[in-house]
């Protein structure tokens, strides 16, 4: 699948991996620090500034334990990564382009009052 196979893709069924009330919230708070995680990792990198590198990359990973934690609480399961690489690339994609795109275009607001019906 190429770049923009897969962000359809994952485009396409966002909405029935994002319903869980606890899910919404927690994503709402964790996606902000793993896109200020990967933002401090790539400045501290460029600065040499391994120290803060390492605190880019602890963010990132405990916001990446979360929302998976999250996701856990869903109806309907995530598709498990078929490869390394595309894990990769689902994880940024979704990080930086989907749900941004998801709160952006009022999705994530519409979800979060349907899931607390």
């Amino acid at each position: 699948m190429n770049f923009s196979e897969l962000l359809r893709w994952q485009w396409d069924g966002y909405t029935n991996y994002h319903a869980s009330r606890a899910n919404l919230l927690l994503h709402i708070v964790v996606v902000p620090l793993f896109l200020v995680g990967n933002v401090v990792l790539v400045v501290a990198l460029l600065q040499g500034a391994l120290w803060f590198a390492l605190a880019g990359l602890v963010a990132m990973a405990v916001s990446f334990a979360v929302q998976g934690k999250g996701h856990s609480m869903e109806a309907v399961p995530s598709i498990p990564f078929a490869s390394p690489r595309q894990a990769v690339a689902r994880i940024f994609l979704e990080q930086w382009i989907n749900f941004p795109r998801f709160v952006l275009s009022g999705g994530w607001l519409r979800a979060l009052r349907q899931a607390s019906r």
